[in-house]
């Protein structure tokens, strides 16, 4: 599965090879949630920033309850965002903070690299196994972006 996740002012926009809409993830007011919706809108995970700047980490939430969490174990020396969930855990590792392995359950499953737009907002080009591919993938993008953008500019 291929997407680009596009970042616009508070907003991403994910789309497939074809350039067809899947995806949006929009901020909810001033707090430091992001909901992914579907493309007829219907919202489908949550993803809340709860740690700060420099320890970043997030909740994904799923019907009200905590359906994954995210912690950013490294920022500077291979950076590593650690994923868990009940039942399967993801590495999201990197060695320069632009180009990200997904590592689920200690097998390769994915790669995100991370571009900086032409009108200089962030774009992620996500490439996942089918097999591994779930909606709240796209959120893995948001975090890299929200714990690693600014180091990086």
């Amino acid at each position: 599965m291929e997407l680009r996740v596009i970042g616009k002012g508070a907003k991403y926009t994910v789309v497939d090879k074809d350039d067809r809409l899947l995806y949006n993830i929009k901020k909810k007011g001033f707090s430091a949630r992001y909901n992914l919706m579907d493309a007829s809108n219907y919202n489908l995970y949550t993803l809340v920033q709860t740690g700060d700047a420099k320890r970043p980490s997030f909740t994904i939430i799923l019907n009200d309850n905590v359906f994954m969490t995210m912690e950013c174990t490294s920022m500077f020396l291979d950076p590593t965002i650690k994923v868990r969930h009940k039942t399967m855990h993801f590495e999201i590792s990197s060695k320069d903070r632009k180009e990200f392995d997904i590592i689920l359950d200690g097998n390769n499953v994915g790669h995100i690299q991370s571009l900086v737009g032409v009108n200089g907002e962030m774009q992620f080009h996500i490439n996942v196994d089918n097999k591994a591919f779930d909606d709240y993938i796209p959120l893995f993008a948001v975090a890299i972006d929200k714990a690693f953008t600014e180091m990086n500019r």
